[in-house]
C-alpha cells in the first residue's frame, strides 16, 4: 500500500508540480545549494533508474521547472559568467563518476566470467574423467548382461556393485564440475556475456524477445544515454581546444601587424627618446 501511495504522490506532483503539491520551497533560486545542479544543466540520474535493480531512490535535492528555466534564461543573459562554467563541470563530473562506476563493475563481471589456466585444466580433466567413467558403467552394463545370459549370478551381482560404485564416483565428479563451474566462470550451456553499457548478464541463448527487453529496458536506455552525453562532453571539449589556439594566433596577427605597420618601433623609439632628454645635464640641472 506504500508504495501505490508513492506512486500516486508522484503522479500529483508531476500533474500539479512539486511547489504545488508543497514538495520544493517557492522562496527557492536555482543558485541555491539545495537545487539540484544535474537537474538544471541536464539530466539528474536519479530519474533515469526508478524501478530498476539500480534504483537510487529520489533525489535529495529540488527538481523544479520554474528554477530550470530561469536557470537557462539566466545563462542566456550572461553566459561569461563563471558560475555557469562551474555548474557544468560539476554536471560533467557526476555524469562521469555514474557511469565510471558502472565501468567498474562490467570490468569485475568480466573477470567473474574468466576462468585461469589452473581451472581450465581442472574443469578438461574432470570432464574426461567423467567420459572415462560412463565408458566404463556402459562396458559393465554389457558384462553383466553376458554374465546372466551364462547364469553366473553371483559375478553378476559383484559387478552390478562395481557398477553403482562407478555411478556414485561419476556423480560426485559430475557435482565438482558444477560447483567448479559455478564459481569461476561461465557455464558451457549458459554461455553468459555481459553488456558493455549497463553491465547486465546476457546470455547467447536467450530469445529475441528477451533481449529486445533488455536493450529496451530502462535501466539499459539510462546508461546508453549518459554515455552519449560523456561523448557529447568530450566532443565540445575537443571543440573548445581547437578554438583556444585560433584565437590566441588571432591575438599574435593583431601584434604582428601593428609591428608591421611600425606602431611597435614608434612607441620604443619615443621612450627611449624621453629617456635620453631625461638623463641629459641640461635637463638635470641646466648646467654646462
Amino acid at each position: 500500500m506504500g508504495r501505490l501511495a508513492e506512486m500516486q504522490r508522484k503522479l500529483l506532483e508531476q500533474m500539479m508540480g512539486p511547489e504545488a503539491m508543497g514538495v520544493a520551497n517557492a522562496n527557492l533560486v536555482w543558485s541555491d545549494d539545495k537545487v539540484c545542479r544535474n537537474f538544471l544543466c541536464g539530466t539528474c540520474p536519479h530519474t533515469l533508474f526508478t524501478n530498476t535493480k539500480m534504483d537510487l531512490g529520489a533525489c535529495p535535492k529540488s527538481h523544479t521547472e520554474r528554477l530550470k528555466t530561469e536557470y537557462n534564461a539566466a545563462k542566456e543573459a550572461n553566459p561569461t559568467d563563471p558560475v555557469f562554467n562551474r555548474f557544468q563541470m560539476e554536471y560533467e563530473t557526476n555524469i562521469f563518476t555514474f557511469v565510471d562506476e558502472c565501468d567498474r563493475r562490467i570490468r569485475a563481471a568480466h573477470r567473474r566470467l574468466e576462468k585461469t589456466p589452473e581451472e581450465n585444466a581442472k574443469t578438461t580433466n574432470l570432464m574426461k574423467e567423467i567420459a572415462e567413467i560412463e565408458l566404463a558403467i556402459q562396458g559393465g552394463t554389457e558384462k553383466i548382461e553376458s554374465l546372466g545370459d551364462e547364469g553366473k549370478v553371483e559375478e553378476s551381482m559383484k559387478e552390478m556393485q562395481a557398477i553403482e560404485a562407478l555411478k556414485s564416483e561419476k556423480g560426485e565428479k559430475e557435482r565438482e564440475l558444477q560447483q567448479l563451474t559455478d564459481t569461476s566462470g561461465a557455464s558451457g550451456h549458459q554461455k553468459l556475456r555481459v553488456c558493455d553499457v549497463c553491465g547486465a548478464y546476457l546470455s547467447v541463448l536467450d530469445s529475441d524477445r528477451r533481449l529486445a527487453d533488455h536493450f529496451g529496458g530502462k535501466m539499459h536506455l539510462g546508461y546508453h544515454e549518459l554515455r552519449n552525453m560523456l561523448a557529447k562532453f568530450r566532443e565540445e571539449r575537443e571543440k573548445r581546444k581547437a578554438a583556444a589556439p585560433a584565437m590566441s594566433g588571432s591575438a599574435t596577427d593583431y601584434r604582428d601587424r601593428d609591428r608591421d605597420r611600425g606602431y611597435g618601433d614608434r612607441h620604443s623609439s619615443r621612450y627611449d627618446d624621453r629617456r635620453r632628454r631625461s638623463r641629459s645635464p641640461r635637463r638635470r640641472g641646466g648646467y654646462e
